[in-house]
């Protein structure tokens, strides 16, 4: 079941790059982020308009105040006076001008801005008319309001349009921060929000490589809580169905031995030695087939022995001293030159039933140490017709044989590849197929750069 897991995230790795964020926390995070990009957008742009606009009142209420005085300043001097007067009295925004009133939009007589009210309230008694139109300069647009004073001398008072200002250095230091805190805050909830979703993804990933491994903590809110106790029972259904399929195939393999013995013994009476010969040979391929079922029913069954640090060098040169020893071809090149934290007895079992498919299938086997960066990997080569690139990873599923004839002289029983698998499970190991270039097979065993089986769980 393991390589389901390394599939799925393989195909995740090889999937096309998209522009938006692929996890739920990322999007979570977009969506509240551009929201409040809006929400912060409008609301500066409410605030700066109505600041904007306070200031327009507050400059021409005391535009109008001032107006007032400094026609009443003009009535009480002499002509000769007025004009180098009128040149100190020059405000930022508007100035005074001894002129008729020029041409422009006029504005209507139920114009009810306070700043209006105040000057036909202090002007009693004198002309008033106010007109949009371009400044002197022809760019920029000004309002004009034309009176006269006492002596019937036309006065014009212009007023520009107040330059947008960019807020004070204090204003944007508080938006500023504003908007980290509101981020901030927003990745801390989304985070809260999405971890239980994240642990309950982390725990179904994991439950193809680990059926024993603890359940799912039942917290957060209900609808991960309801997820989480059922992803638990599911978890405790799966491992009584694997149970209960171990069990029946190692009853029904051990069950098989002693009728597959009396045959074998009544076989060993019969007179017709071509007969006697071939019921023998298919006692012996049953016998085969049983006892390749007590092994997987044993590898998916068996408790697991206690990890510790094991000499790969050595483990490996002593499995190859015993097959030497047999008469068999088999072969060690290069070395680790570390210890790996493992379970010795499993790995030796492995490596012996790699050893033994290649010894079947190619004749000789080639046991090879190497170092993948940090990551110790053992390979077992031999020099057999390999297997078709398509069935490369069906060969690790119990009963599966690559030849159609279903000869069990040549094509075994499937169950040996299956059996390598789940002992390199048990490993955390993985265990992968290849076909080398000039011709045979190689089972490559890799473990991760620190073994995975740390001494608090060694025991597990």
């Amino acid at each position: 079941m393991r390589r389901h897991g390394c599939r799925s995230r393989r195909a995740e790795e090889n999937e096309p790059r998209c522009r938006h964020p692929r996890s739920l926390f990322g999007r979570l995070t977009l969506i509240w982020l551009l929201g409040l990009a809006v929400v912060l957008a409008v609301s500066s742009w409410i605030y700066l308009g109505e600041r904007g606009r306070a200031a327009r009142n507050t400059m021409f209420e005391h535009m109008a105040l001032d107006v007032v005085t400094v026609v009443a300043l003009m009535d009480s001097l002499p002509p000769a006076e007025r004009q180098p007067a009128l040149k100190r009295l020059e405000r930022s925004h508007y100035r005074f001008v001894l002129a008729p009133l020029p041409e422009g939009k006029p504005l209507g007589e139920d114009f009810a801005h306070p700043a209006w009210l105040s000057l036909r309230e202090g002007l009693t008694g004198r002309p008033m008319e106010m007109r949009a139109a371009l400044a002197g300069d022809h760019r920029h647009p000004a309002l004009y309001l034309g009176t006269r004073l006492a002596d019937g001398s036309p006065f014009l008072v212009e007023a520009m349009a107040p330059v947008p200002t960019t807020p004070p250095a204090r204003t944007l230091a508080a938006m500023a921060a504003l908007v980290i805190g509101v981020i901030l805050v927003t990745l801390l909830a989304v985070r809260i929000a999405t971890r239980p979703l994240s642990r309950l993804a982390e725990a179904a990933e994991g439950l193809g490589e680990d059926l024993e491994r603890p359940p799912l903590a039942e917290e957060g809110p209900v609808e991960v809580r309801r997820a989480a106790v059922a992803f638990n029972w599911m978890q405790t259904r799966l491992r009584g169905l694997f149970a209960e399929r171990t069990r029946i195939l190692a009853a029904v393999s051990h069950d098989l031995q002693t009728p597959i013995t009396r045959l074998r013994l009544r076989a060993e009476l019969m007179d017709d030695a071509a007969l006697r010969d071939k019921m023998l040979g298919d006692l012996s391929a049953m016998q085969a087939l049983v006892e390749e079922g007590l092994a997987y029913a044993g590898s998916t069954a068996a408790p697991r022995e206690a990890a510790i640090l094991t000499d790969l060098d050595a483990l490996a040169a002593s499995l190859v001293a015993d097959y030497t020893d047999a008469g068999q071809p088999v072969s060690l090149t290069g070395s680790n030159g570390r210890p790996l934290l493992t379970r010795p007895h499993t790995l030796r079992r492995l490596l012996g039933n790699l050893v033994d498919n290649a010894l079947k299938f190619g004749g000789s086997a080639e046991l090879r140490l190497e170092l993948s960066g940090n990551a110790p990997v053992i390979v077992v080569r031999d020099s057999g017709p390999g297997i078709p690139e398509a069935e490369l990873d069906k060969v690790f599923d119990p009963f599966y044989r690559v030849e159609s004839s279903r000869n069990r002289d040549t094509g075994g029983t499937g169950l040996g590849l299956a059996i390598a698998r789940q002992l390199a499970d048990a490993l955390s190991a993985e265990l992968s197929l290849r076909n080398l270039a000039q011709g045979g097979l190689e089972a490559r065993l890799s473990f991760a750069a620190e073994s995975p089986v740390s001494p608090a769980s060694a025991l597990g």
